[in-house]
């Protein structure tokens, strides 16, 4: 999706996407890193982004995941406190949240004079590590810039993980060079799925992102690719793969 500061806007995209999904028969949906609202401008959220229980957003979504009794996780822009969280959420097919995850990695850097971000400015990054149990076994929950830092994933998969949550918002002058290598690094180092649904596209702050949300295997195959546009990308996974690997190359036992 390519997300604007409208959360209504942002919903109504969601929901039309996760029908798609649901009719392309998918057991678990994501969305990317900042589907309910796109910015960085910290007063703008502050006056916009609201409480869990309160975030119209995360309802609709709840409500989705209760009417078709899917598992679906989302990201959502949170305030707590006058605090702004950049928050994973996973929804079960009661619509209830199972878990969530705050992004720890915050994206502060300087890529040339006219771009440049400083995610600390307007987030509080998260302190812990954030494992869900889903019905197909163990998920790694990230965000985005926590795919650069591979100890974090590498702990997620020690602690049995067979799948990592990557939405994303990454920037189009970085994924370009580094987002495919990246991922299919943390797959292959890990032995574990990778589910990474991306922004796309220019916004409405004229921030570009580069798209191509992927569903990476074990092995570092890439098994499907949403190149350009918004739209779905489905595929089906054997949990016995990561278990297969990780036996034959025990690389996760040591460090």
């Amino acid at each position: 999706i390519s997300s604007t500061n409208n959360i209504n806007e942002n919903l109504n995209i969601s929901k039309k996407l996760i029908l798609k999904a649901i009719k392309q028969k998918s057991d678990f949906i994501i969305t990317p890193e900042n589907s309910s609202l796109f910015g960085l401008n910290k007063k703008q959220l502050l006056k916009t982004a609201t409480s869990m229980n309160k975030d119209i957003y995360l309802r609709g979504i709840k409500e989705m995941a209760k009417k078709y009794k899917k598992w679906i996780l989302t990201c959502v822009i949170i305030k707590e406190k006058n605090k702004i969280k950049n928050r994973s959420v996973l929804i079960n097919p009661k619509g209830l949240i199972k878990s969530y995850y705050d992004k720890m990695h915050m994206f502060d850097v300087k890529l040339s004079k006219n771009e440049k971000y400083f995610e600390s400015k307007t987030f509080t990054a998260g302190k812990s590590l954030k494992i869900a149990h889903l019905p197909w076994g163990k998920l790694g929950l990230s965000i985005c810039y926590d795919l650069r830092f591979p100890n974090m994933f590498r702990k997620l998969s020690q602690k049995g993980s067979k799948f990592i949550s990557i939405p994303s918002a990454f920037t189009e002058t970085t994924g370009k060079k580094h987002w495919h290598i990246l991922l299919k690094a943390r797959a292959i180092e890990n032995f574990c799925y990778i589910f990474a649904p991306a922004q796309y596209g220019t916004h409405w702050d004229k921030r570009k992102t580069y798209g191509h949300s992927v569903i990476i295997s074990p092995e570092g195959k890439i098994l499907k690719e949403l190149k350009k546009g918004a739209g779905v990308i489905t595929a089906n996974v054997d949990t016995k793969i990561s278990f297969e690997l990780r036996k034959k190359i025990p690389s996760l036992k040591k460090n």
